[in-house]
């Protein structure tokens, strides 16, 4: 079998004729090469220049692009160690000491107003966003076990929104009014401390003769009997019937009383108790106060601005109940009027941007009139101006009667 194998293998390619060699079909690599042999002189030139230009685009893009590359590792590797690889145009910055720094600045001041108690003993509270005429901490005269409220527990309504918590009145002085001495009774033409003499009074001694001193065991019979020791020097027996007073007093010489006579067609006036020289008040229900000890307070902090406010509200309040008192005109209770109104740094009362109330047209005049009436209420200062500016819209709400 191997030897039959090996015969029928054909002849090694040099063996070959070479009219084999010749009819054998081209490769694609010669027939490429022919083609480009047998083509026009003009294409092979045109092709030649595009394929070198080719080649340089792309050693050009190669280059940009490793270029780039190295760049990126260099600022990367500057990043890292914080060496600077090329010389750059720098500059320095030199910090001062810690002492000479700026000043941090201030926390920003509080923001609700509040009207304090003027009787409350100075005390500036830790932390607080109120503000008011007065430095003051909250406190109350029972303590609320526990109370971290920053205004006291008392007892009001829920309807308006107030801040009051000390009811008084600013246009009376806050004495105490003596009453006056009392009229001169009609009957009596000299003082209330009469003295009355034997005569005057009614005698209608007992009837009977018979004259027995002292004690008798069954009580009858007797027209005569023990005075007390008080009275026995001084009130004579009576003997015989005299006309007189059936209710004058037995004592004579001796005031009838120490109290002054009191006469029901003339009654005496109240005594006027003490009232705190502040705006009368409308309180707010508030259950949960403080567990501080003293007199009615917030927790408030003094301003200027708080300061301004307030002797504003007051003079608003004062000119507000003199007009109504002029006027004599007094709406139903629950009558309502807010006026918003403009008021700018030199205390002037720029517009009245609003009035509505339900009180008609007159009480809505007496309330513009109360805010307008006294203006300027005084410049603004400096701090008053940093932080509300040149101008500032309020709103005030007038109340006719206690809700």
């Amino acid at each position: 079998m191997y030897n039959n194998k090996q015969s029928h293998m054909p002849p090694p390619l040099k063996e070959r004729p070479s009219s084999l060699l010749e009819a054998a079909p081209p490769s694609r690599r010669k027939s490429r090469y022919a083609l480009l042999e047998t083509g026009d002189p003009a294409d092979r030139r045109r092709t030649i220049g595009l394929g070198i230009v080719l080649t340089i685009g792309v050693w050009l893009l190669c280059l940009f692009l490793f270029n780039l590359l190295i760049t990126h590792l260099d600022r990367q590797h500057t990043s890292n160690t914080g060496d600077i690889a090329t010389p750059k145009p720098t500059f320095d910055i030199e910090l001062q000491p810690e002492e000479f720094l700026l000043p941090k600045p201030p926390p920003p001041p509080p923001q609700n107003f509040v009207e304090t108690n003027p009787d409350a003993p100075e005390n500036i509270p830790d932390k607080t966003d109120n503000f008011g005429a007065h430095n003051q901490q909250a406190a109350q005269e029972t303590p609320t076990p526990g109370g971290k409220s920053d205004r006291p527990a008392i007892e009001g309504q829920d309807e308006i929104d107030s801040t009051q918590i000390v009811d008084g009145d600013l246009r009376q002085q806050p004495i105490i009014i003596p009453p006056p001495p009392p009229p001169t009774p009609e009957l009596k033409e000299s003082s209330s401390v009469t003295e009355v003499t034997p005569a005057q009074r009614e005698q209608n001694p007992l009837s009977g003769e018979q004259k027995i001193q002292g004690d008798s065991e069954t009580g009858y019979g007797m027209n005569e009997y023990k005075l007390p020791e008080v009275l026995k020097d001084i009130t004579p027996d009576a003997t015989e019937r005299t006309e007189g007073l059936p209710d004058a007093p037995l004592i004579t010489g001796v005031p009838q009383t120490t109290q002054p006579q009191i006469d029901p067609k003339r009654p005496q006036p109240r005594i006027t108790l003490n009232r705190q020289k502040v705006r009368p008040a409308i309180f707010k229900e508030n259950k949960f106060g403080t567990q501080n000890i003293g007199a009615m307070a917030y927790d408030a902090k003094w301003s200027n601005y708080g300061q301004y406010l307030q002797k504003l509200i007051d003079t608003v309040q004062i000119q507000f109940e003199d007009l109504n008192e002029k006027s004599r005109f007094w709406p139903p209770t629950g009558t309502k009027v807010t006026v918003r109104f403009i008021l700018d740094s030199e205390g002037k009362i720029a517009e009245i941007v609003e009035a509505d109330g339900n009180g008609g047209s007159q009480a809505t005049n007496i309330c513009m009139s109360a805010i307008t009436d006294r203006a300027p209420y005084g410049k603004w200062t400096d701090d008053m101006i940093a932080i509300l500016g040149e101008k500032q819209e309020m709103t005030f709400t007038f109340y006719y009667g206690r809700p």
